[in-house]
């Protein structure tokens, strides 16, 4: 039976996509520093999208970061969580995973903003990464992950830590300046795409742990 185009497989392969990800967030960070003009235009401003029709920046706006703390710390999950993540899915898989969440994060947050009519620049590839530690946990529902580097936990655990630190600080706004909306979207959107792309159901995972 022919498969639906939701369900059609990339044929696998591997070739660390993680790590050209990671070297393309940092060549477009090393440009952006050096122009703010080229940030204003990659940055996702839902002004700018809004009257200017710069739809491009759903998906650019990843890959511009607000510092070289902000990019070093989203660029150290994607290696830790993607290549195993990569491993599993292959590179194309992958590759749209990381791509697509983190576009419809972008999205979500654009309709967000809108509707409680704020114009917040959203920078940075972190709704993304949340997505891929999703998989990772999805994936790896064993593996432990050193919080903080200290505290040992199972990566479902964190997920749900993190999902329930997120949604606190959202409705606290106990943290400003972080993008709690886009952070939750990425895990809500990688459960989407593990469902009807992949035919994964996480939480059967998570409850079997």
């Amino acid at each position: 039976m022919k498969q639906s185009f939701i369900h059609r497989k990339f044929r696998y392969s591997y070739t660390q996509v993680t790590i050209k990800l990671i070297i393309a967030h940092v060549v477009i960070f090393l440009f952006t520093m050096v122009s703010s003009r080229l940030a204003t235009y990659l940055a996702m401003i839902p002004g700018a999208v809004l009257y200017n029709h710069w739809y491009w920046q759903f998906v650019t706006y990843m890959f511009v970061h607000g510092g070289i703390g902000h990019l070093f710390f989203n660029m150290f999950g994607l290696w830790v969580f993607g290549l195993p993540v990569e491993r599993q899915l292959g590179s194309r898989e992958f590759l749209l995973f990381y791509l697509l969440t983190g576009t419809l994060s972008g999205i979500f947050s654009f309709l967000a903003y809108l509707i409680a009519g704020v114009n917040v620049v959203l920078v940075g590839a972190s709704g993304a990464i949340f997505a891929v530690l999703f998989a990772f946990a999805v994936f790896y529902p064993h593996a432990r992950i050193f919080l903080f580097g200290i505290v040992p936990m199972r990566a479902p655990v964190m997920v749900l830590l993190y999902a329930a630190i997120e949604l606190f600080n959202q409705v606290t706004g106990t943290v400003g300046g972080v993008a709690h909306l886009t952070h939750l979207a990425g895990f809500a959107f990688a459960y989407l795409y593990m469902l009807f792309r992949l035919n994964i159901h996480p939480m059967d995972v998570f409850r079997r742990l």
